[in-house]
């Protein structure tokens, strides 16, 4: 377990010196300027530069971490604390009622930059905001029992 804790230590340093050079690492760091909407000791929200709909907003974790999978659970539990409350801000200062909160994981999904972060898009409209096709199978009863086996085995 030591050893473990060591490798995450070594491993995130070097995730950190790789992402310090991203655009969210410079606007966490004050070097480029932001939009802000909120902040605390490890949460960063300012609104998107190439907004889908008036109001877009990127959330972002300040630990360096390009997806999901490698952010800490103390980050991650302070960003579930806070995107409720910017959901409710954004619906409330936009009027839209309707939104999408968004979060990519790699390029081959969709990811431009290489720091964690989360999207919330009001959807005022069918002309604005987030518009995707959802492109849906059918799920196999045996494979589902597998697979969801496998995954729940994983989870550490």
């Amino acid at each position: 377990m030591r050893d473990n804790k060591k490798l995450w230590k070594v491993e995130a340093r070097a995730r950190n010196a790789a992402m310090a050079d991203t655009v969210f690492g410079r606007i966490i760091r004050g070097e480029f300027p932001c939009h802000k909407v909120y902040e605390d000791d490890k949460v960063l929200a300012f609104l998107d530069i190439n907004p889908l709909s008036d109001g877009h907003t990127l959330v972002i974790p300040k630990e360096a971490a390009e997806t999901m999978d490698q952010l800490s659970d103390e980050s991650a539990a302070a960003l579930g604390r806070v995107l409720p409350r910017l959901c409710r801000a954004v619906i409330a200062a936009t009027g839209a009622r309707e939104y999408n909160l968004l979060q990519n994981n790699g390029r081959g999904a969709h990811q431009a930059v290489a720091h964690l972060h989360f999207h919330i898009i009001p959807k005022p409209n069918h002309r604005e905001g987030l518009g995707i096709g959802w492109p849906a199978r059918i799920l196999d009863r045996d494979a589902a029992a597998a697979l969801a086996k496998k995954i729940a085995a994983a989870i550490k």
